[in-house]
């Protein structure tokens, strides 16, 4: 995904940055640039909108961020966290199975 701009909620933010001790702001830091992340369609979660799962590396560590379209330019941050070792060996997994 080439870089586009990310919105979010700002108080769904702040909550989630005490709950998972990481901001919005930083997990965008994976949609900012030409990093190769992990992206999973959460079908589970997309009864309403279509959510996305990615997983990748940003400046703190790995990354977990749940997000949705709002438009092709667009996509805004449901949540974020850092990823657990299983999801970070899901993500290399990935990585080894691309063409890198």
């Amino acid at each position: 995904m080439d870089a586009v701009k990310v919105t979010w909620d700002p108080a769904k933010d702040l909550a989630n940055q005490r709950k998972h001790g990481i901001s919005f702001k930083e997990a965008a830091e994976l949609f900012s640039h030409d990093v190769n992340y992990l992206e999973i369609f959460d079908e589970a979660h997309s009864a309403i909108e279509d959510r996305f799962i990615a997983i990748g590396p940003i400046r703190g560590g790995m990354v977990l961020v749940v997000w949705t379209e709002q438009n092709e330019e667009t996509l805004r941050v449901i949540s974020a966290r850092w990823a657990t070792r299983p999801e970070q060996r899901l993500y290399h997994s990935y990585l080894e199975g691309s063409d890198e």
